[in-house]
């Protein structure tokens, strides 16, 4: 775990303090304080950790697994998502292979949703590199019946009725390696956003390129041609309080995953994807480097990110790198909160 000062220059290291767990994504709920890891074990398996008095001690979820009569298996815990504020005990959990969780007790217990585990295109879905993840899961502050998902490799996906059923939201997305690139499922989503301040705005950071969409995910727009490297990388990162504003961080293409030219740099739009800028002041200038999709968040006040070589940036006053720490294990998961003293 990582601890910052106010102006976000000075970071000191504790840990690790989930030793021999592979954390995929962890986030500090922002209800009440409690941590949460979704968390791999070699030998106990996928599993949620939680944790009251940051991180020096954690209880583990009872067993998260799928149905027997599923025919399927568990794989890996890989993200987990805070329920709205008006249920303090709901919380979200993403899985491989393309499964997702509720928990309504502040993850002691996990049951499965059946529309996504039975979802009648299932069969069209694949494993990608890292597994059939589902890695992103946004709810909708507008409409407390909305939330989206984004799997590795099936799609986008929106339900409007709490989770009962689920449509797939794929449409102007093209997907190279599909056999029909505007199928309607087998996706490969990397990252998944909801802007907070602006019903509708979606923004997702893909395998074949950046999109954003202005209806909930019923259309996208491919803006990653106007001054990106690169249409493929993981991260994404906005402004919460201007939804025009997105930043990503390319790699050279799916074959190699690294920064383009062996510079690491952030690219940041103002204007919804019409034009793209880089953001380099303070980054190294030579850095063969990768930021995996959980590697980034971002706050009213900054932006974060780490990379696999275990190197960890936040952005200051005058969109200023700073490189707070260095040689960390691989950064899988980057998330923020502030607490008081």
């Amino acid at each position: 775990m990582l601890w910052g000062d106010d102006d976000r220059r000075r970071w000191r290291a504790e840990g690790p303090l989930l030793d021999g767990w592979g954390v995929y994504h962890a986030m500090a709920d922002s209800r009440d304080g409690t941590v949460y890891a979704a968390a791999n074990h070699v030998i106990y398996g996928p599993t949620v950790q939680r944790s009251t008095d940051r991180g020096k001690t954690w209880t583990r979820s009872r067993k998260v697994g799928l149905p027997e009569e599923s025919g399927r298996t568990l794989n890996a815990a890989w993200h987990i998502e805070p329920g709205p504020p008006e249920e303090p005990e709901t919380l979200y959990l993403g899985g491989d292979p393309g499964v997702l969780f509720r928990s309504r007790d502040g993850g002691e217990s996990w049951e499965v949703n059946r529309g996504l585990l039975e979802h009648p295109t299932r069969e069209r879905w694949f494993p990608g590199a890292g597994g059939m993840s589902l890695h992103s899961i946004q709810l909708d502050p507008h409409d407390h019946r909305r939330m989206y998902v984004a799997i590795t490799s099936a799609g986008v996906f929106r339900s409007d009725d709490g989770g009962a059923s689920w449509i797939p939201r794929n449409h102007d997305v093209v997907t190279e390696f599909l056999a029909d690139p505007r199928a309607e499922v087998g996706h490969c989503p990397h990252k998944l956003l909801l802007h907070p301040a602006k019903p509708g705005r979606l923004w997702q950071q893909n395998h074949f390129g950046v999109y954003r969409s202005d209806d909930h995910g019923d259309s996208w727009v491919r803006v990653d041609g106007n001054g990106l490297p690169s249409g493929f990388g993981f991260p994404l990162m906005l402004d919460p309080n201007d939804p025009d504003t997105a930043v990503v961080i390319p790699e050279k293409s799916p074959e190699y995953h690294y920064s383009p030219g062996g510079r690491l740099v952030a690219y940041r739009t103002r204007d919804g994807g019409e034009t793209w800028e880089p953001m380099v002041d303070g980054l190294p200038d030579q850095a063969w480097a990768a930021v995996l999709r959980e590697g980034s968040a971002f706050d009213d006040e900054s932006l974060y990110f780490g990379t696999q070589s275990g190197s960890f940036f936040a952005l200051t006053d005058g969109d200023r790198w700073v490189e707070a720490v260095r040689h960390l294990p691989p950064i899988l998961s980057v998330e923020v909160t502030s607490w008081s003293k």
